[in-house]
């Protein structure tokens, strides 16, 4: 699983430092069925990936965290879920997934879909494969915030 998870793990923390000048720092590793996947989180931004595998990256944020996020990244402040949450969202997994998309291009080929935004009180992902278990990554943020990668991909034959 680690040789399947670090891609993932050393991109978001590359993408945060060299964004937002911001570390974080993956705890630990864990499956969760889909059934299972649901916390309360505030806003999530989905990659669906395809070609060789089926599945999808995702990010997930509390409210005050994807705000604080917003603002390192815009300088201005936001105080709720507005179009430049959504947007940073989006296109934080946009850079995180075309990042590890590279990272295996020698092995597999992997398209990316455009991002989508889920927001709303601990709102649910409709994962597109049934045939992968999912992987969340724990990360936290600003020393006591929590963030989440969570990943599922399985190979196509």
């Amino acid at each position: 699983m680690e040789q399947y998870v670090q891609p993932f793990m050393k991109t978001s923390e590359s993408v945060f430092q060299q964004l937002l000048n911001t570390e974080i720092k993956a705890g630990r590793v864990y499956f969760v069925d889909v059934e299972e996947f649901e916390k309360n989180w505030d806003i999530s931004g989905i990659i669906g990936l395809s070609g060789d595998v089926s599945g999808a990256v995702v990010i997930s944020f509390k409210e005050d965290t994807a705000c604080r996020v917003t603002h390192m990244l815009t300088g201005k402040e936001h105080t709720d879920l507005d179009r430049f949450v959504t947007d940073t969202t989006g296109e934080i997994i946009n850079i995180i997934a075309g990042n590890v998309k590279k990272f295996y291009e020698n092995e597999l080929r992997i398209k990316i879909s455009l991002p989508s935004i889920v927001k709303g009180k601990a709102h649910t992902i409709v994962w597109p494969t049934d045939k992968a278990r999912i992987i969340c990554i724990p990360f936290t943020i600003f020393n006591d915030q929590e963030i989440c990668i969570s990943v599922a991909m399985a190979p196509n034959k």
